[in-house]
C-alpha cells in the first residue's frame, strides 16, 4: 500500500470512529425533547449542541433562580412592612428637600431633567412608573443606588449627607409628605422604611 492510500485510510477510518461515537453517545435533539429532558445527556460530549447543554434542564434552573429572587424581594418587603414605616409617613424634612433640590440641580438635573421627567439615556425620578419601579423595595435600597451608582461618571463626587438630601426632593417630588425628623444617610434606619407607590 502507498504511503498516501495508508494516510487516507487512516483518515477515513478516523471519521468513521467518531461518528460511531457521536451515533452512540448523543441522543438527537428531539427524541431528547420527546424524553422530557432526561436521559443520556453528556454535555461534555465534543459533539452535544447547544441546544442540548442548554435545554430544560438549564431553562428549569434559570427559572428556580428567577422564583428564588422574587421570594427573597417579597420576604424583605414583609421584614420592612413588619417595622411599618413607610416614605408616606414623613420621613424627610422640608428644609432637607429644598436642600436635595439644590444638590440635583447641580449633580443630576443634566441628565434626569430639571423636572425630573428624565432624558435621552437617563429615567425619570419622579411620577407614576418611578414610584412603582421601586414599589415594595426599602429607602435604604433606593438611596444605596445613588450613593453607588450617581452620578456615573464620579458617584463620590455628591456626599452621602447630600444624597440623602436629592432622595428628599425625589420623595418630594413624588408627592410623599414631609416630616418632623430628617431622612437618615446610613443604611439602618433607611432600610426600616418602604418605599410604596401609593399610600
Amino acid at each position: 500500500m502507498r504511503p498516501v492510500d495508508s494516510l487516507v485510510s487512516a483518515r477515513w477510518s478516523g471519521l468513521a470512529d467518531a461518528e460511531r461515537v457521536r451515533s452512540n453517545s448523543v441522543k438527537p435533539i428531539d427524541s431528547f425533547a420527546r424524553s422530557g429532558g432526561v436521559g443520556p445527556l453528556r454535555p461534555s460530549s465534543p459533539f452535544s449542541s447547544p441546544a442540548q447543554r442548554c435545554g430544560p434542564r438549564a431553562a428549569g434552573g434559570r427559572l428556580a433562580a428567577a422564583l428564588l429572587m422574587a421570594g427573597l424581594a417579597v420576604a424583605a418587603g414583609a421584614v420592612v412592612a413588619a417595622q411599618g414605616r413607610t416614605v408616606w409617613d414623613g420621613v424627610y424634612t422640608a428644609e432637607q428637600a429644598r436642600r436635595g433640590a439644590e444638590a440635583y440641580a447641580q449633580a443630576c438635573a443634566e441628565c434626569h431633567g430639571a423636572d425630573l421627567g428624565g432624558g435621552d439615556m437617563a429615567p425619570g425620578l419622579a411620577g407614576v412608573q418611578f414610584a412603582y419601579n421601586w414599589h415594595g423595595f426599602s429607602a435604604r435600597d433606593l438611596f444605596e443606588r445613588l450613593r453607588v451608582s450617581m452620578p456615573p461618571d464620579q458617584p463620590n463626587r455628591v456626599s452621602r449627607q447630600d444624597k440623602a438630601d436629592i432622595l428628599a426632593f425625589m420623595l418630594e417630588a413624588n408627592g410623599m409628605p414631609a416630616g418632623d425628623a430628617e431622612l437618615a444617610s446610613r443604611a439602618g434606619p433607611l432600610g426600616a422604611i418602604q418605599f410604596l407607590a401609593e399610600p
